[in-house]
């Protein structure tokens, strides 16, 4: 692990932590097990902010945090180490600032940029643990096979809707992200919390999942999920564990690894508005404005709502069809073929993929609305609410 110079506590730091101090199993000894200790949380958002509060909190001598985004209104509904008045600002300086004022013994380092393939290495290696707080696919293989090649353990987690799950991931004594999940899901499989949303306390508990067991991992107490997969359904508040392995056939672990370099995955779990068909097809896509003003003229186009009826009740567009997009395939009979089809949605990725499908049906003139409703809101309609 990495030493700090001097582990030793503070009188301060002795009242602190005399909560720590008086538990048998973390004690004076486990306390500058966790002052020595360095972590690097790879997200500063919904998982990231009860990480980073409370590895704070109990000490952890010192903290990196990576993360290019900043703070949104709609980050503060689950992001709980951000403010109001951090809206706008980079995520890693709001959070630093929080942990300063919480826990001004902890070091904090900032990396504003995306955990990317040419700097992983180097940021794993100046740390002992990983905890992967990110909230898509490529991220999270780029944080394991990162972990594996330099020898880390990778503490997992992630949510989605009224789920979540957790995992230690360390191949000197159990099996890599990738053992489990080889590839990530095809485009579109699997839509981002942004567009499936995210019950907002879900992040804190398998956040604290995380936290709890970064910390056992230092103090070297307990039983950690290495070799387990911990399940979580908030609806039915119900945990499950299942037995995962290590697979000799991994292309990062395995006997004869393929990959022997980190790379990025090319993968995305949502298809992006900025897709290779959409800039190979200037059509593909219709800005806010120019349907505006194709409606204006009155030209004879139908409006395609592939959003979940839920989203309806914050905003919608006028006149027209409601149609969500897992069930688009079943009511095509219902879309006039002499007319043109604008699908939206919230900010244009499920509207691509109905693009996609109704363009494969036949549906020569069906285009994506860029940005969705939401920039709608931004550049015609400022009345409706944006989310």
């Amino acid at each position: 692990m990495h030493v700090l110079r001097n582990a030793d506590l503070s009188r301060e730091e002795m009242q602190r932590y005399a909560r720590h101090l008086t538990l048998p199993d973390v004690g004076l000894s486990g306390q500058r097990k966790l002052k020595a200790a360095s972590v690097l949380l790879v997200g500063a958002g919904g998982l990231g902010s009860p990480l980073g509060l409370y590895f704070a909190a109990a000490g952890i001598g010192r903290l990196g945090i990576v993360d290019d985004d900043v703070v949104d209104e709609t980050n503060l509904q689950r992001q709980v180490i951000h403010g109001s008045a951090a809206v706008g600002k980079l995520k890693v300086e709001s959070a630093a600032q929080r942990i300063a004022d919480l826990n001004p013994h902890v070091e904090v380092i900032t990396y504003p940029f995306r955990f990317n393939a040419e700097q992983a290495l180097a940021l794993v290696a100046d740390y002992d643990i990983v905890v992967d707080g990110s909230d898509n696919f490529p991220t999270r293989f780029l944080v394991n096979d990162a972990c594996v090649l330099a020898g880390k353990p990778n503490v997992y987690g992630s949510v989605y809707r009224f789920e979540g799950q957790a995992s230690v991931f360390d191949t000197r004594r159990g099996p890599c992200y990738r053992c489990v999940f080889a590839h990530p899901p095809p485009p579109g499989a699997v839509p981002s919390c942004a567009e499936g949303g995210v019950l907002g306390v879900l992040p804190g508990i398998i956040g604290l999942i995380q936290a709890t067991e970064t910390i056992k991992l230092i103090i070297g107490k307990g039983d950690p999920l290495i070799g387990k997969l911990l399940l979580f359904d908030a609806l039915e508040m119900r945990f499950a564990t299942l037995s995962i392995a290590k697979d000799d056939a991994c292309p990062v672990c395995g006997i004869n690894p393929s990959i022997t370099q980190v790379r990025e995955e090319e993968a995305q779990c949502d298809i992006s508005p900025d897709s290779s068909q959409t800039r190979s097809d200037p059509d593909f896509e219709i800005t806010p404005q120019s349907l505006r003003a194709k409606l204006d003229s009155f030209e004879p186009i139908e409006i395609l709502d592939v959003r979940e009826p839920v989203e309806r009740e914050i905003a919608t567009l006028r006149n027209t069809i409601e149609i969500r997009v897992d069930d688009l395939s079943e009511h095509l009979s219902e879309l006039p073929r002499d007319k043109q089809i604008v699908a939206y949605c919230r900010t244009g990725v499920r509207s691509a993929r109905a693009v996609q499908l109704l363009r494969n049906a036949g549906f020569e003139r069906a285009r994506s609305l860029a940005g969705g409703i939401n920039a709608w809101s931004e550049t015609v309609d400022p009345s409706l609410t944006r989310y």
